[in-house]
């Protein structure tokens, strides 16, 4: 069968840095008379028609990428692309980020620097936590994504500062958006879940004009996310979107997202003996009053304007802002509780798990987290005699704001108060580490203020990148980027953040200033229109004060330099219906943040992936679909960045992880589809002292559609394996268990 071109949406962007000179040159443009061409004349140059038969719905192989700054096709990326679409999350059931990204072999989900809040990512053996862009801008606030406003997700693989910035170690994720279209379509999703988890989703797109659409998606659910005691959401999201001068010179996109989400953290269980403490896989560990309540709003708009074929212009803005208000308590460490109520924390013990407690630790806070980033791009096409350039030259111009408000809440352990190592620990109580007591956080153990963190950061950037191309064999790609990464952070522990106060931190101001040039470098060699080899080298760069928040002695480091080597090739087969690639790899973090002591840091590190990824996705034949991949990572601490670090592999970096998802259609209304996710044996910290097993959970699914309708029934861990989905570092180690067996069945309307 063949398969037509599909348009995967480009990014956003709104405000008004350049408002002036975009809204002049869109009335120029609208102003602008059009000749027509004669028929005659359309006759004797248009090339011919060839008509393609319609993209079934369920078509997960992706040819094209939405990011402005690579080429479209992924074939002329020297870069491993993979792109999990829409059709293939909504043929798992996936409803989360989260889920989309389990179809991305080294990909782990993990905590961010704080606590474990949001979508925290570890891609490559690295941390992703300010690598997720929204429509190719940074998007960096913690706070937990969902699927229902996005077409699709992208994941880079490498280092990438060129084309990103600050950041991208491992790579980026960039989450694409629905955008309007000509076409009017109404779909509206029901689904219902065995744990009694209700959710809908709307999604209406309809033309305003001849050149003009109007688009909304909407979401809502509420009820137990998954077989884990205690977990339930009630989340609710809008994301309007407007298009106008589609098919013009100038087109404009103008969107926005609103979320509202009320979840019940997970902090996991804790470690003993070296690996996640054997309870049963349902087992909390919080108080049924926890919470965690965050507003989203996302505004953003693209201003496209095409002077010629050749020339093209866009300028993109987008605001984000997140405000999170968390009430979060963890297990923070397994012992004993003696005759006296007093608590004593053991990593080992041959005691037996009805004879121990676990001590449980506040994580609560007021987090207000934004950003406002502008771009411009100019694209042109040229040629240097035989030489074919498509240059691109670029500004970007942004600024991040955030603000942490912290509490604690110190409680006893059977009436004797639990000792602090500070005043602001936050150990509020102890509960029986089997069959612990599900309740409302103790009356003795009141919220306190406690450490006030803000951070502010200003980006300025230019760059350009040129894809050459010598011969339709032959291409290279090249370009520089120069940041200049701005950086001021401020820590207390009182509201006022005076600094005549008694309770001042060590480290109550700090600054930075970085300069730093990143590079792309890239070949490829296709000698035939259905394959492509490469070899490639790019760099990035980590800033210490990257995340706004910061740890005594560190403020003065230099930034963290990585760069990343890779040669691969990619395969388009069966006409194009099925796309394989493979790649190896080695990416490398100089200059890695050391910490000597509790006070004191030097760039002293080095973390070293070396790495081989395959993948295939689309048809095999007009009835059986595949999504498939396969990552192996061979990482080390070379240099140690904490003691007892060296020689270890980074914390979340499992040697194999594999995932496979197969559908077939039959009589022909049917749909029969199942996956697997595979991963080996990881550790929860960087001193590998506590080991989580691998683990393979196996998926299935069965749909009938009809024109108007689809109705669809997923089955998740078919065979209810006991594995652990997140892992988090902090306190030794702790580890998050996935869902148990459940389904969820769903109905599609398409009007």
């Amino acid at each position: 069968m063949n398969r037509p071109n599909r348009p995967s949406p480009l990014a956003s962007a709104l405000l008004a840095l350049f408002a002036t000179p975009t809204v002049a040159l869109a009335q120029q443009a609208a102003s602008t008379p059009v000749v027509a061409t004669s028929a005659a004349t359309a006759t004797a140059t248009l090339p011919e028609a060839v008509v393609k038969a319609t993209a079934p719905r369920d078509d997960y192989n992706a040819a094209k990428s939405s990011i402005s700054k690579l080429p479209e096709n992924l074939r002329d990326i020297p870069q491993s692309v993979t792109v999990v679409p829409k059709a293939l999350t909504d043929a798992q059931g996936a409803s989360s980020l989260a889920d989309a990204l389990r179809n991305v072999p080294g990909i782990t989900i993990g905590a961010a620097e704080g606590g474990q809040i949001g979508n925290n990512i570890n891609l490559n053996g690295f941390s992703a936590r300010t690598d997720i862009y929204l429509d190719g801008f940074r998007d960096r606030g913690q706070y937990y994504r969902d699927l229902f406003a996005l077409d699709s997700v992208e994941v880079l693989m490498g280092p990438s500062s060129m084309l990103f910035g600050r950041g991208s170690t491992g790579g980026v994720i960039n989450q694409v958006t629905k955008k309007p279209s000509l076409k009017a379509a109404t779909e509206i999703t029901g689904s219902v879940t065995t744990n009694g988890l209700v959710r809908t989703t709307v999604d209406v797109n309809t033309p305003t004009s001849d050149t003009s659409a109007f688009r909304v998606a909407a979401m809502a659910q509420n009820g137990k996310t998954s077989t884990r005691d205690e977990m339930t959401a009630q989340d609710f999201g809008i994301a309007p979107s407007w298009r106008f001068g589609i098919g013009t010179p100038t087109e404009v996109t103008i969107s926005a997202l609103l979320q509202h989400n009320r979840d019940m953290p997970d902090y996991g269980v804790p470690n003993l003996n070296g690996h996640p403490v054997n309870v049963d896989p349902k087992t909390y560990y919080g108080f049924t009053d926890d919470r965690t309540t965050q507003d989203v709003a996302a505004f953003s708009a693209n201003i496209d304007h095409k002077f010629s074929s050749n020339l093209r212009l866009r300028n993109q803005t987008q605001f984000n802002y997140v405000q999170t208000d968390a009430r979060e308590t963890a297990p923070n460490a397994v012992g004993t509780v003696n005759s006296s109520g007093v608590f004593t924390a053991l990593t080992n013990s041959n005691l037996p798990l009805s004879a121990l407690s676990v001590r449980l630790q506040s994580h609560d806070r007021r987090i207000r987290d934004y950003s406002l980033f502008n771009q411009t791009e100019l694209t042109a096409k040229f040629d240097t005699g035989s030489i074919k350039h498509t240059l691109l030259v670029g500004t970007e111009f942004g600024h991040d704001g955030y603000d942490n408000q912290n509490y604690y809440r110190n409680g006893s352990c059977n009436g004797t108060p639990l000792a602090q190592s500070s005043m602001t620990s936050g150990f509020v109580s102890c509960e029986p580490l089997v069959s612990p007591s599900y309740t409302n956080s103790p009356s003795n153990a009141p919220s306190v203020l406690g450490n006030v963190q803000g951070g502010s950061a200003n980006t300025v950037a230019a760059y350009f990148n040129d894809s050459i191309e010598f011969t339709k064999q032959w291409k290279a790609v090249a370009g520089l980027r120069y940041d200049r990464y701005l950086a001021s952070i401020s820590n207390s522990l009182n509201a006022a953040n005076t600094p005549a106060s008694a309770k001042i931190t060590a480290l109550p101001y700090a600054q930075q200033t970085v300069n730093f040039v990143s590079t792309r470098l890239g070949g490829i060699w296709q000698p035939t229109d259905w394959q492509s080899y490469y070899v490639s080298y790019g760099t990035s760069f980590n800033p210490s004060l990257e995340q706004l928040v910061g740890t005594t002695g560190q403020q003065g480091l230099d930034p963290e330099k990585n760069k990343s080597y890779e040669a691969g090739g990619k395969w388009d087969l069966l006409n194009g219906d099925l796309s394989v690639s493979s790649a190896v790899f080695q990416i490398t973090k100089d200059n890695a943040r050391t910490q000597i002591d509790s006070t004191t840091y030097t760039s002293a590190g080095k973390i070293r992936v070396r790495g081989a990824r395959l993948g295939a996705t689309g048809h095999v034949t007009d009835k059986l679909q595949i999504f498939a991949g396969y990552t192996y990572l061979d990482a080390e601490i070379v240099n140690g960045i904490a003691a007892g670090t060296q020689g270890m592999t980074p914390a979340n970096t499992p040697k194999h992880a594999a995932t496979v998802w197969t559908s077939y259609t039959f009589m022909p209304n049917w749909e029969v589809g199942a996956g697997a996710f595979y991963m080996s044996q990881r550790y929860a910290n960087n001193t590998d002292t506590v080991q989580v097993g691998g683990f393979v959970r196996w998926d299935a699914m069965l749909a009938y559609h009809q024109p108007k309708y689809d109705v669809r029934l997923n089955v998740f861990n078919l065979f209810n394996k006991t594995y652990y989905d997140a892992l988090i570092p902090s306190d030794g180690g702790r580890a998050v268990p996935g869902t148990g067996r459940a389904a969820m069945l769903s109905v599609v309307y398409r009007m």
